[in-house]
């Protein structure tokens, strides 16, 4: 498969008010030094906790957040920085889809309103009977009548907005699209409809996505291949099945082990974090993850560890290797 999308070492800071001289007092430290790839047709997870830097990440893919350095690039094309109508470009082909769906929509326009705006704004279609006839085969594409056009959002229930926020998103026909926890304020079984529905629509369309959760059982469930992120770095890379089967970094084993498991046998025998992640204002020295690590020595706290592959098509930023049962570990080098 041919990339579609390249970061390289993409770094995003966002100083904080500034003293009396004009220097900043703090610098949250979003994003640091993050290299990945996706390819046409893929889905790339991006998973870790709160303030792993994942919603950053994202919306510096869409340019909705300018990089600090590093380089965005769409099918070998530098695109971060655009403006005007390379941006506008960029957009018809990049799209998104925000967490929650009851801010993302207009109250004040219908569906048909809210799905026209980028028809026209990117030139596909103008008149009325065009409209009228692509927004019905958007909203037939994501499981919605056709009537439900001429509707407010406040009419449907989350699920339902969520819909049509997607089917807002997949308008300009893109090539890309950025899902930023677009299931987590949905009820469980609405969002398995919803995370099938992306599924279905890749499969037909041949659309790439890169997918932003906290949920691995939803991961495991849709995605191609998952990038780990804690305190804004790349931590473990790998494809869905090495990933859940065989994680090699200390932290995926941990999140890994934080989902739900209705077998008393299996939560008895989980590994579970411990302590609370560190502040991106003073992350810390060396491997970042070192202050809640078990295996941690000297080394992880001064030597931050880079992303080397330790299998094919897998990747992970940790000084040793670690059995596949968690209990030996020996140094990498």
């Amino acid at each position: 498969m041919s990339a579609l999308l390249d970061l390289r070492g993409l770094t995003k800071h966002f100083p904080l008010s500034p003293d009396l001289f004009g220097r900043p007092k703090a610098t949250v430290h979003a994003l640091d030094d993050v290299s990945l790839s996706l390819a046409r047709g893929e889905t790339l997870s991006i998973v870790g906790e709160s303030g792993c830097g994942k919603s950053t990440l994202g919306k510096a893919i869409v340019q909705l957040q300018v990089p600090t350095a590093g380089d965005i690039l769409l099918e070998g094309a530098r695109v971060n920085g655009q403006r005007g109508a390379a941006l506008k470009a960029f957009r018809k082909r990049v799209q998104m889809v925000f967490q929650d769906p009851y801010s993302s929509l207009n109250p004040r326009l219908t569906v048909f309103d809210s799905l026209a705006e980028p028809l026209r704004n990117f030139g596909i279609a103008h008149a009325r009977a065009e409209l009228e006839r692509q927004i019905g085969d958007l909203l037939q594409q994501v499981g919605l009548p056709r009537d439900a056009a001429h509707r407010y959002p406040h009419e449907f229930s989350g699920g339902q907005r969520q819909r049509i926020a997607i089917a807002r998103a997949l308008a300009p026909r893109p090539d890309l699209i950025v899902c930023d926890e677009a299931v987590s304020a949905l009820d469980v079984s609405v969002k398995a409809q919803v995370v099938n529905l992306l599924g279905d629509i890749q499969k037909a369309t041949g659309l790439s996505l890169v997918f932003i959760s906290h949920d691995l059982a939803i991961v495991e469930h849709l995605t191609h291949r998952v990038a780990v992120m804690y305190l804004g770095r790349v931590v473990e890379l790998a494809e869905r099945r090495a990933l859940f089967g065989d994680a090699r970094h200390p932290y995926t084993r941990a999140l890994i082990s934080a989902v739900p498991v209705p077998d008393p046998k299996v939560r008895k025998t989980r590994t579970m974090l411990k302590g609370d992640v560190p502040s991106p204002l003073r992350p810390p020295s060396g491997c970042r993850f070192h202050t809640r690590c078990p295996f941690a020595t000297e080394t992880c706290r001064a030597v931050t560890p880079a992303l080397r592959p330790v299998a094919e098509g897998h990747k992970v930023a940790c000084h040793f290797d670690i059995s596949p049962d968690g209990t030996q570990v020996r140094d990498a080098a």
